[in-house]
């Protein structure tokens, strides 16, 4: 993602977005982990039911973010931030944007070759688009669950970077994110 000329603070839009999938993403991951992990019945059927959902409202988030990144833009970086942190930042933040509109049409995709319904959070169920194919859907599956695993290090890069511009260098980097009820902007 390349910066732009602002760099005061992100416009409300922006934050909200930011920490509706920031909230998404660390509620989903758990449960994603969680979901694998306990016997099959009624809690897994909830947990599956949950992560899906959630995926759901992850890509609808994430397409409103895309739209917003480019109606409004954003912030141009620190001028003291060195080159190579700019070049890591743009990676990581471009690297979450694209998995994070890819993975949840993956998921997607897998379940409808399984046979699965994808429900939203009880309200609507979304249409199977493929035909059963649980040979395709194992391999989609398995992709899916390996690109969850990068997201989880790629977000904790950009929450561990964000968190050493907050207290180590003591800039503003953290604050142009936050809400004003934060310390932000």
């Amino acid at each position: 993602m390349t910066y732009g000329t602002r760099t005061d603070h992100y416009p409300a839009t922006s934050k909200l977005l930011h920490w509706l999938v920031a909230a998404c993403v660390l509620l989903t991951a758990p449960v994603a982990i969680a979901m694998t992990r306990i016997d099959k019945g009624p809690t897994q059927d909830a947990l599956y039911n949950l992560h899906k959902s959630l995926g759901v409202l992850i890509l609808v988030l994430m397409v409103l973010r895309v739209l917003n990144r480019f109606a409004v833009g954003a912030l141009a970086a620190e001028a003291e931030i060195d080159p190579w942190q700019k070049t890591v930042s743009s990676i990581v933040h471009t690297s979450l944007y694209v998995l994070l509109l890819a993975m949840p049409i993956v998921g997607y995709i897998a379940n409808s070759t399984y046979g699965a319904s994808t429900p939203f959070f009880g309200l609507f169920e979304l249409p199977v688009i493929t035909g059963k194919n649980e040979e395709l859907a194992t391999k989609l599956f398995t992709l899916h669950r390996w690109v969850g695993w990068l997201v989880i290090v790629l977000a904790l890069t950009h929450i561990s970077a964000a968190l050493y511009h907050h207290f180590i260098r003591r800039d503003a980097v953290l604050k142009r994110m936050l809400p004003r009820a934060m310390g932000g902007f």
